[in-house]
């Protein structure tokens, strides 16, 4: 009789909760049992696990043997305890050294013919396992992952094989380092490349640095979608923490994760065909959306007002709170969602209408129904409404007279703009709350005046004041200046297009 203890890591959400598979074999007519709450994929990996062990011509004993993973109330999925539940049963007969499975934690899916297969969520597995002290024996394709959880000890293996020579001692694996080749954001693609639109290209560099909602309107084809395209190009690079906290969602999804782009803010731009579940997340076993797969990065929803309206109204929520928890009879998982949400709309039906070209023939109730698809109290979450108009033959043949600014130049501004508000609160602008609101953007009286003429006119409700204040305040930071002055406050109104259009102004 003999028993042997490999710890493993399940998946929960973006957490990867500890699991302890403990390998029994007693006398008894030849049987394998998996017991521990687990799923189809994890009952079918005694097939696995049996066909690796022959095939690598270990001994696969003709005794009961019991497998049981721990804690037995989460549910266990997928193919991600096979390395676990092999090395388990080797090390209970006596094949591998079993002493040295305590140093080690292992996730990885065995073929038949014993090598590794990769799987998803390794790198909150290896973030845990650093936590708990052990070294993580994993698949070659996920060591890069697996590698970026810093002073973490990751062991990558191609094949059974390799994993038992080092438990034995006889042949070592290396460790793995996070030093391969990142992708920098002058890979990039560059704001020089959009001719003219000074304004939208403003806003853009506004929204980045205070981190600001923004919505663009116009005609098809004037370039809404390439510059949204471009934000993720000036956007500062993520701090650690919050490059982890984005790689462990990308990570937990299905999606091909790579980890050379782990600085670089997210960038997600969903179908207007895509459903609620799949911008939230969902699932039997919850998977994060794309609102949470573009956490710390920009959300860009083009044609706005063709998404189901209430596919929209549930990112009024998250927008609000920074996160999303999907409920389930037998689970809740929280995921986080502190996006950036960039939207572009065509401003009628047929999208031309203020086109110089006049061929726009929408009456005033198409344009008034196509608009309402969008509601008002997602509309007010959103800081800055800004025009995409059409530009001139001239402006796209050449480009700017001087030539245009490039991502650099602008990421530059951005970055110093962001520190300022960083060391004032901790937190980008849009994030600053009431009391803050309160304590940071003091107007003069000029400014007071202004904002409650604009507030009356524009029919402004509370929210969009204090989006407006915030908005003033990372303008004053673009410009480095510590009050909030008359011009700042202008442009900041003047950021409120759809405010003006529903108003008549």
């Amino acid at each position: 009789m003999s028993l042997a203890v490999v710890y493993t890591r399940g998946r929960q959400g973006i957490e990867a909760p500890l699991v302890t598979v403990e390998v029994h074999i007693s006398n008894g007519l030849p049987s394998l049992s998996i017991v521990g709450l687990p799923e189809t994929a994890v009952k079918e990996s005694k097939d696995r696990v049996r066909g690796a062990l022959l095939n690598c011509q270990f001994e696969f004993p003709l005794q009961r043997i019991t497998v049981n993973m721990a804690p037995a109330d989460i549910p266990k999925e997928g193919g991600r305890f096979d390395l676990a539940i092999a090395l388990g049963i080797l090390a209970a007969s006596g094949q591998i050294n079993g002493a040295s499975l305590r140093e080690f934690e292992c996730v990885g899916e065995l073929s038949l013919g014993g090598e590794l297969r990769p799987v998803t969520g390794v790198l909150p597995v290896a973030i845990q396992a650093k936590r708990a002290g052990r070294a993580l024996i994993t698949p070659r394709e996920n060591a890069g992952e697996a590698a970026l959880a810093e002073d973490g000890k990751v062991l990558a293996a191609s094949h059974l094989l390799e994993v038992c020579a080092h438990l034995n001692g006889q042949q070592r694996l290396p460790f793995e380092s996070n030093e391969g080749t990142a992708i920098g954001f002058d890979e990039l693609a560059d704001f020089a490349d959009v001719h003219g639109h000074y304004q939208a290209k403003r806003a853009l560099e506004v929204a980045a640095a205070g981190k600001h909602n923004l919505v663009m309107l116009g005609p098809p084809g004037t370039g809404k979608s390439m510059l949204a395209a471009r934000l993720p190009s000036i956007l500062p690079p993520l701090t650690d923490e919050e490059a982890l906290e984005s790689a462990a969602i990308a990570s937990v999804s299905d999606l091909p994760f790579d980890p050379r782009r782990w600085r670089i803010p997210p960038f997600r731009a969903p179908h207007h065909t895509a459903s609620a579940p799949a911008l939230v997340g969902g699932g039997g076993n919850p998977k994060p959306g794309e609102i949470s797969l573009a956490h710390n990065g920009v959300l860009f929803l083009d044609e706005l007002p063709e998404f189901d309206r209430k596919v929209l109204e549930v990112l009024r929520e998250p927008l609000e709170t920074g996160c999303i928890t999907i409920s389930r009879a037998a689970r809740q998982v929280d995921f986080p969602a502190r996006f950036q949400l960039v939207a572009a709309m065509n401003p009628c039906p047929c999208g031309y209408l203020g086109d110089a070209s006049g061929r726009c023939r929408c009456t005033s109730e198409q344009v008034q129904r196509y608009r309402s698809r969008i509601s008002g109290p997602l509309l007010d979450r959103i800081d800055i409404h800004i025009e995409v108009p059409r530009i001139s033959r001239e402006m796209l043949r050449h480009g700017a007279p001087g030539g245009e600014q490039t991502s650099s130049e602008i990421r530059r501004r951005v970055i110093a703009a962001r520190e300022i508000s960083l060391q004032r609160t901790g937190k980008p602008n849009a994030s600053m709350a009431p009391q803050e609101i309160k304590k940071y953007c003091e107007l003069t009286d000029e400014g007071n005046r202004l904002l409650e003429q604009a507030t009356e006119k524009l029919g402004l409700s509370h929210r969009a004041y204090h989006r407006i204040l915030k908005l003033a305040r990372t303008i004053a930071d673009l410009a480095g200046e510590a009050k909030i002055t008359l011009p700042h406050l202008g442009e900041a109104i003047g950021f409120r297009r759809l405010d003006r259009v529903s108003s008549g102004v």
